[in-house]
């Protein structure tokens, strides 16, 4: 049976799956709704799905955290993907809803299914719809379009009785696991390390500083804006400055985060599809990853100067994007260490362009959506999505209730809009941000100035919490010994190992640390003083044996 490591690009979303807890982890899976051609039958759908699988290894994968070393990907044999029928007729079965509801929000089982659920709507026993549920660790946006033209060929295929000429695949993740494993993929990562260590030292700890606080209300907030006039203002600018419309919009993300925060420095990850970047780049998996784009806005510049500033970021940044994300997290936790103090890198942006879908309106919406509860897990402070659909613009933020409360996420997105509007103005400067959207001024201190309260302390912990996390610290990163006193990463923890570590923890009976906590710069010993042991309850359920 095939195996082989994590390719890069799928460690971001690892660490992200396990940073979630269990109930939360539908936040990262992807639901596609694929319309059926009139003759499809019941069995054709199902062909297609396996037909699918059967091409690409992605989708007949699992991943695994035992063994010596770091989690690995194991290639099943081909086989067929089970797809539920699900009927729109009142026959006391299940309906679509609840059984879409079911495939979207239910956790995957890394270990042991496969990456890819599906159910086919019918009435009176004629397909009408599949939904296809996905694990992103099997796929990106890039992955997802090849999927949706192959399902697409093969329906039509089915549907005029001919086969369907798709061009072999050529390479699978197991290709490029073993070119990320080789001498020259090493050296790309050594040289985009080197690029990010430099970048995180010049980052403020926090970039939200000046406006964090306890909130007592929900854990975070998500609204979306959908604008008509964006699409036409985003791209006169960048006709105007020879700029890709995206960058357009990242600068007015990077204006109205500089007047929000009050700092002179915006550091944020986008995201990056890392597909010309080697030699594999038609390999169906995840291979996105984010990568720091730190932007200088000091000086009050106009729009025009920092959307200069902005591209020459982005496109530095987008030179070192290709590394393992795992080694990201912890050239973080050693630079927290050497400020005594965490370096935060929680906010991301994304653009997407959808051209086929339409907002048909003509004009700007505001839309305050339901408490993202799982997103809150993430560790994320901030998340904006820009798609630009084909006669409007939607802009999505999630922000944690920590540093945005829900007039500030309002305030943010009108304030996007109208900066980006009022751009077309090239005298417009980034002083001018704060009052189009109607931003206070921020009353704590200014972001990488100091005094914000360090990460705990290293009082005494439960002895047998401490030891317990010394020696599985220790065996799964094949350590000699656990210094206590030092943080994760500088004990010689290995992040793309933390899984384990909290599986072996919660198999031991402890619970109470995260992903984040451990990659974070805290001590170890202070970390034991976060663990509690499991209920008696919780122990039966989980199965943990009492010595």
């Amino acid at each position: 049976m095939k195996t082989a490591k994590l390719c890069w690009g799928q460690r971001y979303m690892w660490l992200r799956f396990h940073q979630l807890p269990p109930a939360h982890r539908h936040e990262t899976h992807v639901v596609l709704r694929l319309g059926v051609h009139e003759g499809i039958t019941l069995a054709n759908c199902r062909a297609t799905l396996t037909y699918l699988a059967r091409r690409h290894e992605a989708l007949r994968t699992t991943f695994h955290l035992d063994g010596d070393g770091d989690p690995y990907q194991k290639v099943d044999p081909p086989g067929p993907v089970r797809a539920i029928e699900v009927t729109t007729e009142r026959d006391g079965t299940p309906s679509p809803a609840e059984v879409v509801e079911d495939l979207s929000s239910r956790p995957f089982d890394l270990e042991s299914e496969w990456p890819i659920r599906a159910c086919v709507i019918t009435t009176g026993g004629v397909p009408k719809q599949m939904v296809v549920v996905l694990n992103h660790l099997a796929v990106d946006v890039w992955t997802i379009g090849e999927l949706k033209r192959e399902l697409r060929m093969q329906r039509a295929g089915f549907a005029g009785r001919r086969p369907a000429a798709i061009q072999p695949v050529r390479h699978q993740p197991a290709d490029l696991a073993r070119y990320e494993a080789s001498a020259e993929a090493a050296v790309t990562a050594a040289r985009a390390v080197a690029h990010w260590e430099n970048e995180i030292a010049q980052l403020p700890y926090d970039l939200f500083a000046a406006r964090r606080t306890r909130p007592a209300g929900p854990p975070a907030r998500h609204a979306t804006l959908i604008s008509p006039a964006l699409l036409p203002a985003s791209r006169e600018l960048a006709a105007t400055h020879r700029a890709w419309p995206s960058l357009i919009h990242l600068t007015a993300y990077t204006a109205t985060m500089a007047a929000y925060t009050g700092g002179d420095t915006v550091g944020h990850l986008s995201f990056v599809g890392n597909r010309d970047a080697h030699p594999f780049g038609d390999v169906l998996t995840c291979m996105f990853s984010p990568t720091l784009v730190r932007v200088d806005c000091s000086g009050d510049p106009t729009f025009g100067e920092l959307l200069a500033r902005v591209s020459a970021a982005f496109t530095l940044a987008r030179e070192h994007a290709y590394l393992p994300y795992d080694e990201v997290v912890e050239l973080l936790s050693r630079e927290g260490s050497r400020r005594a103090h965490p370096v935060r890198l929680a906010s991301e942006f994304n653009f997407i362009k959808q051209a086929s879908r339409e907002y048909k309106g003509t004009r700007t919406a505001f839309t305050s959506n339901p408490v993202p509860e799982s997103w809150a897990h993430t560790g994320t402070d901030t998340y904006v999505r820009v798609d630009e659909w084909k006669d409007a613009v939607a802009v999505s933020l999630h922000a944690a209730s920590s540093v945005m409360d829900g007039d500030a996420v309002e305030r943010f997105l009108r304030g996007f809009e109208a900066v980006l509007l009022a751009a077309r103005d090239d005298g417009l400067r980034l002083s001018e941000a704060a009052r189009l959207a109607g931003f206070t001024p921020p009353e704590g201190e200014t972001p990488g100035c100091g005094g914000a309260r360090p990460y705990l302390g290293t009082s005494d912990a439960d002895p047998a919490a401490e030891q317990d996390l010394a020696e599985i610290v220790r065996q799964v990163n094949g350590l000699r010994k656990t210094d206590l006193t030092r943080s994760y990463t500088l004990a010689g923890g290995r992040a793309l190992r933390i899984p384990r570590v909290l599986a072996e923890l919660g198999a031991q009976g402890w619970t109470g640390l995260d992903v984040c906590q451990l990659a974070g710069p805290t001590p170890l010993r202070a970390l034991a003083r976060r663990l509690v042991p499991l209920s008696t309850q919780d122990r039966n359920r989980l199965g943990v044996v009492t010595s």
